[in-house]
């Protein structure tokens, strides 16, 4: 039997559960293969877009600047005049970095050889449990670093609405949306650790074998990197 894995798991600080990450025991014969928890730093980067708001905040005040100086103001009025606004664009910036570490620390993905388990939520706590055979296919979108997101895609009418499962959704799939383990450190590990419990499972062969980390390139649909397929249906 093979160990399980465990990669940035929190402690457990959810005394209802029955385990980390887990509302229940696992099942006699169901085997825990993978726990981990997102790189709240990417987080904040891919999915609260920290470093863009920083971007845009550092824009607004050279702006704010230029603009004054062109008025005729001198240049250590014009930077005073920026204090203000730099202070509120950092309490801003503060807050962001905040919700992404509180959300990476309650956040526990699960891998067992069965299903894929998501506990996520900040305050109102939530868990999905997702069956291999709801799955039809999975991603695998590897950042810079090693971390990675692999988003599920399911099959048939299954739904879960996107803004139950944010930020671990992935992007722009507001029609159907699909869950997505957000932010994984080590992901092409992880990909494969789900690829070859999917395929055992279901008894169907992976389209493509998860693939190995690649340095990050421009992808649409997920931003920067590189998506390929983790496991499909063939």
């Amino acid at each position: 039997m093979k160990p399980a894995h465990r990669h940035t798991l929190h402690n457990h600080e959810h005394e209802f559960e029955a385990a980390p990450g887990l509302p229940e025991p696992l099942p006699p014969g169901e085997r825990l293969l993978w726990q981990g928890s997102p790189d709240w730093r990417v987080l904040a980067r891919r999915a609260f877009h920290l470093r863009k708001l920083a971007a845009y905040f550092g824009a607004m005040l050279v702006l704010r600047v230029a603009f004054l100086l062109n008025d005729g103001a001198a240049l250590s009025e014009a930077l005073r005049s920026t204090v203000g606004p730099l202070a509120l664009a950092s309490l801003g910036l503060g807050l962001v970095a905040l919700m992404a570490w509180l959300s990476a620390r309650s956040t526990v993905y699960t891998i067992t050889d069965k299903r894929v388990v998501m506990r996520i939520g900040i305050v109102l706590t939530l868990t999905f449990n997702i069956p291999f055979k709801r799955i039809a296919a999975a991603g695998l979108h590897l950042d810079t670093g090693g971390t990675g997101d692999l988003p599920l895609t399911l099959l048939g009418p299954d739904r879960i609405a996107y803004l139950h499962l944010w930020p671990h959704a992935r992007p722009w799939r507001l029609g159907k949306p699909e869950p997505m383990l957000r932010s994984v450190p080590q992901a092409a590990l992880v990909a494969q650790v789900l690829s070859e419990a999917w395929s055992q499972a279901t008894g169907v062969a992976a389209s493509a074998a998860a693939p190995t980390v690649s340095p990050a390139q421009p992808a649409s649909g997920l931003g920067q990197g590189r998506r390929q397929p983790a496991l499909a249906r063939g």
